[in-house]
Parts: structure tokens; sequence; C-alpha cells
């Protein structure tokens, strides 16, 4: 070997030992033994890592979205009327749900829910890989983290939020039962058809309450969880329904495979189609109306404004669905339907409000508040900035029966009481000058209380307030009803005319608790109002005793004279009891009938509202002339009470009294006895104003307006009255039939 090759072998040695070298230090790093000291150090790193994020992560309140629900307004028959909020939840506890309900939800997503810890490590790991090579949603979440996702946290798909998810279910788990977190899990979950939570997806889908859902439509839902848009049936094309029913198919097996449905149950369940969608029913109409009124009732009751708007009460109404549309029909047929305010625009000005009440149960069944809650802001129902005129005359002669009231000469006030009916008679008693008219200037000359009744007549209804005394008679419709902050209740004569304001709601209170015979009867929107397990204390509405029965049903029996032979005779209906009163107001600016059967009391008012709320007179409305109460809202009760009871009405007042024109008169007295004083002994009656007569009254029309001449106008008489003159035992309180009790031999 020559010397340049001895060199060349030299060199390659030297490569070679080089490399040998270097692999063998190579290998010393990477030694089983080795890899496996790096593999436990960085899971002993990763488990520390996680301590430490267990340690820093606490459970977070419930993000915003997940608490946010509707609140659910039903009819009386739990049909629904409304929905509010800006999302479709109505949470129920599991209680409401049916257990193999629930147990379609465990199927579908996590049959080992009951068993496991909470998380999935595996699916977690498999979703943070994904998400951190950007491949979507993750896959194979427990109950658990698909429930502190959607209560907890955001939708985000990030690595941070999925490590926090790991951390927080793993507390929850800790910290809550099984049942509580599948409860959340059910409660928050979206299903499509704008509905969040399974109450609102079972009235979405099948139109039904949760607690009505069965086994079937259950794992439907539970289903269409996995893909709301693809698997809602009304929507899903050919794929999207075979993929859905497959999913329907692996949720059943596995409910039999856990023991949960039987073999032959099974095989026996057919798949049941969702109706079509249906549009979410808002605040529009009259249903705005009622949702307000009922708004304001709950928060009267004690529920705060901040716990209606955070949303998931279920509310029902006492409202009767077909009360209500009877009611709203009538509006239209009898008025609404004959307006023509391009053609006259005083048309444009009128206004309808209506209020219906059982007078059993002081529900409010039906409602009329307007044209819309969107078309015009106020509740003609329940506003009282309107008079209600002589609709308030009731009350008086409620007051004075009560009070055992007697005239200026010492006679005791009763129906067959004979008054002055002279127009513009100047009322005596009185230290403030007041002399209304009679509508049309008519005078009446020597007439009983209840003829004056029938007719309205304002001379004789101002003297009798003064007689009964101004603060009896105010006190009186306080009791009964009305609200004492109402505008214009000032103690004066002209109060005997319904100057002050009231709402078509106050006054069906009024003559309901006369029609429940004298029980107080506070009108009440709400039947009920429930979120999850909480319920709302709702005040009694028919609680205490306002007057006695014998006043409050003396009065019945004198309103039923108003209806047989007086300005309420468009309100009667052949074998059907009906009590009520007329009201027209000063300038024809609200007309009025309140009247009521034994089973049903209403208060229908109409009112002339001009631009920027202006009261405007009604004259002329729909092309006629003075708008009476016993014209159009007479015809709208008339045709609201006749649908609305629909047969189910009795026939007769349960009338404990013996004075009035329900009840057969006494025997005629002898023209002598009539006194020429404001007021003669009861024994100095009309034999005609006592009973309905054969034909109409020669008056047939309100006569309760003083004229805009009168020297003596209401608005002019602001001075107190002075103490009531008579003398009678006011603090008598079994009142006028004990007083008669008395003086009987």
């Amino acid at each position: 070997m020559g010397r340049a090759e001895e060199r060349r072998a030299r060199k390659k040695g030297a490569r070679r030992a080089k490399r040998a070298a270097k692999a063998g230090g190579i290998r010393r790093f990477f030694t089983w033994k080795w890899l496996l000291g790096y593999v436990l150090g960085l899971c002993l790193l990763f488990i520390g890592g996680f301590f430490v994020l267990y340690l820093m992560v606490s459970v977070p309140p419930a993000n915003a979205a997940a608490k946010a629900e509707a609140n659910i307004y039903k009819y009386s028959d739990g049909t629904i009327m409304a929905k509010t909020g800006q999302v479709n939840r109505e949470s129920v506890p599991l209680s409401k749900i049916p257990k193999p309900v629930q147990h379609t939800f465990v199927a579908a997503e996590n049959k080992d829910f009951y068993s496991d810890s909470g998380v999935s490590f595996t699916g977690t790991v498999r979703g943070l890989i994904n998400t951190a090579l950007g491949r979507g949603k993750q896959g194979g979440s427990t109950i658990t983290q698909q429930y502190v996702k959607n209560y907890y946290l955001s939708q985000e798909q990030t690595v941070s939020r999925k490590l926090k998810e790991l951390v927080i279910s793993l507390k929850v788990d800790q910290q809550k039962s099984k049942d509580y977190i599948l409860a959340g899990y059910i409660n928050t979950s979206y299903y499509g058809r704008g509905a969040y939570g399974i109450q609102a997806a079972a009235r979405a889908y099948y139109n039904k309450d949760v607690e009505d859902l069965s086994v079937a439509q259950g794992a439907y839902l539970a289903s269409v969880l996995q893909a709301p848009s693809q698997y809602d049936w009304s929507a899903a094309g050919p794929n999207g329904k075979r993929l859905v029913k497959a999913r329907w198919n692996y949720v059943l097996d596995n409910m039999v495979e856990k023991g949960w449905l039987s073999a032959s149950e099974r095989k026996g369940m057919k798949f049941d189609v969702p109706v079509d969608p249906r549009p979410i029913p808002g605040a529009e109409g009259q249903a705005g109306y009622a949702i307000e009124a009922a708004k304001k009732e709950l928060v009267k009751a004690g529920v705060s404004e901040d716990e209606l708007l955070a949303g998931g009460w279920t509310i029902t109404l006492n409202i009767d669905r077909k009360k209500q549309q009877a009611l709203e029909k009538a509006v239209h047929t009898q008025l609404t339907d004959k307006l023509d305010p391009k053609e006259r625009k005083v048309d444009g000005y009128a206004q309808v409000g209506a209020v219906s009440v059982d007078p059993k149960t002081g529900g409010v069944v039906a409602m009329y508040g307007g044209a819309g809650s969107t078309e015009h802001y106020w509740n003609n129902a329940t506003r009282a900035d309107y008079q209600p005129a002589s609709t308030f005359k009731p009350l008086i002669l409620a007051s004075a029966l009560e009070n055992g009231s007697t005239t200026q000469d010492g006679t005791p006030i009763t129906a067959s009481t004979v008054y002055d009916g002279t127009s513009r008679r100047p009322v005596k008693g009185s230290a403030v000058g007041f002399a209304p008219p009679n509508e049309d200037n008519k005078s009446y000359g020597p007439i009983s209380v209840q003829k004056a009744m029938n007719n309205s007549v304002n001379s004789v209804f101002a003297q009798m307030a003064v007689d009964v005394g101004l603060e009896k008679v105010k006190s009186t419709a306080i009791d009964l009803g009305m609200d004492e902050e109402a505008g214009g209740f000032d103690v004066r004569p002209a109060m005997s005319l319904g100057v002050m304001g009231a709402s078509p709601y106050q006054m069906a209170g009024v003559y309901a608790t006369l029609d429940n015979h004298g029980k107080k009867v506070t009108p009440a929107f709400v039947k009920s109002a429930e979120k999850g397990d909480e319920r709302a204390e709702l005040p009694d509405p028919t609680n205490g005793q306002a007057i006695s029965r014998g006043a409050a049903d003396s009065v019945t029996s004198v309103l039923t004279g108003v209806v047989d032979d007086g300005t309420g005779q468009a309100v009667r209906q052949q074998g059907q009891a009906v009590a009520g009163k007329t009201g027209t107001s000063d300038d024809n600016k609200s007309a009025w009938f309140s009247g009521y059967t034994p089973d049903l009391v209403t208060s229908v008012g109409m009112f002339g509202e001009g631009e920027k709320g202006k009261q405007v007179s009604l004259k002329g409305t729909a092309g006629g002339g003075r708008v009476n109460g016993g014209d159009f809202p007479a015809r709208i009760w008339a045709a609201y009470t006749e649908a609305a009871l629909n047969g189910e009405g009795a026939s007769k007042f349960d009338l404990d009294t013996d004075m009035g024109a329900a009840v057969k008169p006494p025997a005629p007295p002898s023209s002598s006895e009539t006194s020429e004083s404001p007021s003669a002994s009861p024994s100095a009656s009309a034999s005609d104003s006592e009973s309905p007569s054969a034909s109409p009254s020669a008056s047939a029309s309100d006569s309760e307006s003083p004229s805009a001449s009168s020297s003596a106008s209401p608005s002019d008489d602001t001075s107190p009255s002075p103490p009531d003159p008579s003398g009678s035992a006011s603090d008598d309180p079994p009142g006028l039939l004990r007083r008669q009790q008395q003086q009987q031999p």
C-alpha cells in the first residue's frame, strides 16, 4: 500500500469513528428509559399545569344569553295569547318533564351521563386538536360540558374556551346534582324554530306543553339538537329527513339498551311528524293591552319590574278566549265598521273601551282597549280621564240605602220615594248653589226614585246626594271600587252628575260588586303567574263586604227598571234578567253603558279623543247626532253579552229586597199624598214608577248632562258642601233595611 492510500484509509477511519461517536451520543439521550422519562415529565408538566388551571378557574355566573327568557301570556284555557322578550325560552323544572322524555336526551347525547365524571377527556382532546387545526366544531362532549358551554361560557371555538369548559365541567359535576345539570342542559339548548329550551320547543314542534310530550316526540326533540336547521322536519330535504329519522332510531335503541324503554314499546313506536311552524304570537292588537294590564297587576302584587324583564314567567290571564273574540266582534259590528274618518272627521275621534268581569270570581274575562296597542297607545279600558256621567247615579242610591239616609223632611229614601224632578230646581240643603238641568231641560214634576233612575233625572240625584251627604256618597263610591285619586272627585254637589274621572275597568268593578250582593269585586286580569317553582302571591279579587247585601240587591232591582222601562232599553234580552245604567257626559265627550246579568258584568265606554289626547265631542259620530249611552255603548254591550252568555246565563237575579222594579209593586197611592217639597214620604209614590211599564217611557234618552248655559255649572262649583242637614242615622251599619224593621209596629 502506498503512502497516499494509507492516508486515505486513515481519513475514512476517522470519519467512521466520528460518526460512531456522534451516533452513540444520540443513543445515550434517546434510549427507551430516556423516552419514558420524557413522557412522564411531560405528563407531570401537563398535570401540574392543569392543577394550576383548576385552582385558577372558578365557576362563573351564568351568561346573560342563557338566562334570557320569554314571558308567556296565556288565555284562561291555557292557549297562548302572546310571548314577549327577545329570546323564546320558558324554563321548566325537571319535575314537569316526563321521566321517559328526560331519558331521550341522555340516550341521544351521553348515555353514561348518570355515572360519568362530567367530562369526556378523549372527546375534549379530539376537540382541542380539531380546534387547533381549524377543523370546526368538536364532538364527543358530555351533557355536563354542553350545559357549561350554554350556561356559563360562549359558543366561540378557541382552545382557551375548551380548557375552561373542561375545568368548569369537573367542578359543576362535583357541586351540582345530575338532575340539576340535565334540567339546565334541556332548558338552555337551542332546538331551532327560534325555540330555546324544551318548553318552547314542545310548543314550536308539537303545539303542546312539555308535560304532555310522548317518548316519540321527546326523541325527536333530543335528535334535533344535533343539527336544528338541518333536522327541522318542515324545512329538511330528503337527506335531512333520513338523517333525523336515523338519529331518532338511535336514541330509542339506546333507551332500550339502558333499560329505559322496553323492546315491545320500542317496536310499536312510530315517528311523530312535527306540526308546521307558526309565527310566535306577539303583543299586537288587544294582546298588547292585556299584557301591560297584567304587568301592572303583578307589580302591584309584589313582582318587581326587573323580575318581569328577566323573563321566564308563565302568566295565565282570566281572559276567556271566546268571550274576548265576542267583545271584539261586537265593537266592530256595532260601531267601528260604521265609522268613516275620511268622510266624517269626528269618526276619527271615536274611541271605545270595555271590560267584562265574572262577578263571582272577579276575573276579567274580556277587555277591549282600542284599535290595538301598536296603533293606539292609551288603553281605553283602563284610562280614567273621562267622566262616567250618570253611571254614577246608582252609587248615590247605594249610599242612601247603606247609610239609611232620609230626605230633607226625614222620609227614608227608597225606590218609591218621590222627589221633585223639575229641571234646574235649586238643590236644598247645600251651601253651594247648584241647579242642574235635566236632558233637554225636561221637567218631570213629582217623580219616584225608580222612575228618576229609569230616565236619569239629574235634579233628583243632585238633591239625593246632598240628602245623603256628599262625603258619605264619596266614601261609598270608593268602597265599591272607584278611585279616590281620579281627577274631579271633589266633594261638591256636581259630583252627583259623575264629573270625576273613571275607567270602564273601575265601573265594571263597581257594578260587579252590586251584582255580587255587595261583596267587593276588584277585577283581576291575572289568574296565576309562575316561574319555575316560584308562584306570585295574588290577592283575592272578591274579598270583604263593600256594602250590605240588602243595599246592593235593592240597587240591582232598581237598575232592572232602567233596562225594562228607561234609557237602557236597547239591551233588553228575551228571558234574561238585565240591570244597568246609561251615561252621557257634558258636551257629549263620553257615553257609557254599564250593566250586568247574574253571571256577567260589562262596562262599555265611548270617548271622544282629538289630537294630542284632547277631549272632544262625539256628536255626529257615524253620521248621527248626539251619542247617548243608550246608543252605541248599549248596542255593543247587548251584542257582546248575548254572544258571551250563549244560553249559559241565569235568567233571574237572586235578590234580597222588597223594593225596585224587579219586585212586585205596592198598591198605588192616592194623588193627594204627593208633596211639593223636594221629597215626600215613601207612601207618596207614583205607581207607574215601581215596575216596568208596557210601553217605553216618554223620554228614553239620557238626561244627565247640564247644559252649557246653566248658571250653576259643575265646573264653577268648587266650594265644599255643608254637613248633611237631614239628621239621618248615618252611622247605622245595617242601613235602611234595619231602620225599616225597627220602625215597624
